[in-house]
């Protein structure tokens, strides 16, 4: 490897970025507090509330060793010269250079699937575990491995044999043309994900007749949203946390509920929760989310291309001659400063949008009791920490801090529900 500005820049960069994360990791096991806040005196959470505080602890170091392993495997690879033995071998079985590009990141990438497993199975099977939630078995996590490795076979390693293409044949242009396969690839993902790819990992099945179903239909109908039928997710097959999303695009949308969730809350609770996910809809967020993905995909490839060709970058990995495959991952390490701030960003995007499905939830039911009421639900079965520091939850949390969230319901709370008509203006 070369000292240059480029080795210098990102090694700062890297130890800066894992710095800070260790910094907001110690601050939020500081900010446990024994002490159960008011909110929730009186509702039986104290257990919980003890239990979430040691989850807390746990997953926070075992995080902290985790991020530490990475970044010294990293570092390793990088000052023993891996990269440019890598880029070596790749080169010399002589291929073209899209398939020593695969070559080169599929080797990068099967090593650190490898490298990732024992700590995959030591948070499932001992952490998740010790706290009751693991509900999976060493065949299903086997399983979803390999189905994972084929999927990114098949559909990643697809799209990156485009983009190298792309990068390799395209000249000044070449930067657009990734940026429209990637935007394709990524439009078709909202389309066929719920439908194609989520069926391979779980069960989807219609929410059985009854009162829930009839209550999320009539719902669905009072705020005119184009609901045909609500999914229930066999999440207690790997976990018993509880969760429901909204997903998909066109005709392809889908309200999912884990069986967890629906046994856990009432019927007017279920339906405050499908009234949040649907305000997502109605908000736009969906596509908010969608063009803020686009655009960020822009600008990767078109900060891509002014890299891509330095051989200053590739020195700095002691790599001698360069390619567009080892080129993006080098680059990608590089842009690791703007992702980090890219990604606060993103996240304080997604906090504003959950306030706003919030208010829409709360608003279209008639008041905020019944999603609050689910959300401390919620709360105490996953364990969640209920006394985040600012700088944690600026790093790392796409949701607000539950108590924050909730003082916002009670502002809405005394509004008259908001009508369909005012809606759909």
């Amino acid at each position: 490897m070369t000292w240059n500005a480029y080795a210098i820049v990102i090694l700062v960069a890297l130890v800066a970025g894992n710095l800070l994360d260790l910094v907001g990791d110690l601050l939020n096991l500081r900010s446990l507090d024994p002490e159960l806040p008011e909110e929730f005196c009186g509702d039986g959470n104290e257990d919980a509330y003890a239990r979430s505080q040691s989850y807390t602890r746990v997953r926070t170091r075992f995080g902290i060793v985790h991020t530490a392993f990475d970044l010294a495997v990293l570092l390793s690879l990088w000052f023993t010269g891996g990269f440019g033995w890598l880029s070596d071998w790749a080169r010399g079985l002589g291929f073209g250079a899209v398939s020593t590009g695969l070559l080169f990141i599929g080797t990068l990438a099967l090593g650190s699937r490898l490298l990732a497993l024992p700590f995959q199975l030591y948070s499932v099977f001992v952490i998740e575990e010790r706290f009751g939630f693991n509900r999976t078995s060493h065949a299903t996590f086997w399983t979803d491995q390999l189905k994972g490795v084929v999927l990114t076979l098949l559909l990643g390693g697809a799209l990156l044999a485009a983009v190298l293409a792309f990068l390799e044949s395209s000249g000044p242009l070449a930067w657009l043309w990734c940026w429209a396969a990637t935007t394709a690839f990524m439009l078709l993902a909202l389309v066929i994900g719920p439908t194609w790819i989520m069926p391979l990992f779980n069960k989807f099945q219609p929410l059985e007749e009854g009162e829930l179903r009839e209550s999320l239909l009539a719902y669905a109908r009072s705020t005119d949203f184009p609901l045909e039928d609500v999914y229930v997710m066999d999440g207690s097959k790997r976990s018993s946390k509880a969760n429901a999303f909204f997903t998909g695009f066109g005709g392809n949308k889908r309200v999912a509920l884990f069986d967890t969730l629906i046994a856990a809350q009432t019927t007017g609770e279920l339906v405050a929760v499908v009234a949040h996910e649907i305000g997502h809809y109605k908000r736009r967020h969906i596509l908010q989310r969608a063009f803020v993905g686009i655009a960020h995909l822009g600008l990767l490839f078109w900060i891509l291309s002014l890299f891509l060709d330095r051989p200053g970058l590739f020195a700095a990995f002691g790599v001698s001659e360069g390619s567009v495959g080892v080129g993006l991952v080098f680059f990608m390490i590089l842009y690791s400063p703007v992702e980090l701030l890219l990604s606060l960003f993103g996240n304080a995007l997604s906090r504003r949008n959950e306030y706003q499905a919030d208010e829409f939830a709360a608003r279209t039911t008639g008041g905020s009791q019944e999603l609050i009421s689910a959300l401390k639900k919620l709360s105490a079965e996953n364990l969640s920490n209920l006394t985040p520091h600012p700088l944690y939850v600026l790093l790392h949390h796409s949701h607000p801090p539950l108590q924050h969230r909730i003082a916002a319901l009670r502002a809405v709370a005394p509004c008259a529900p908001e009508s369909p008509i005012h809606e759909h203006a």
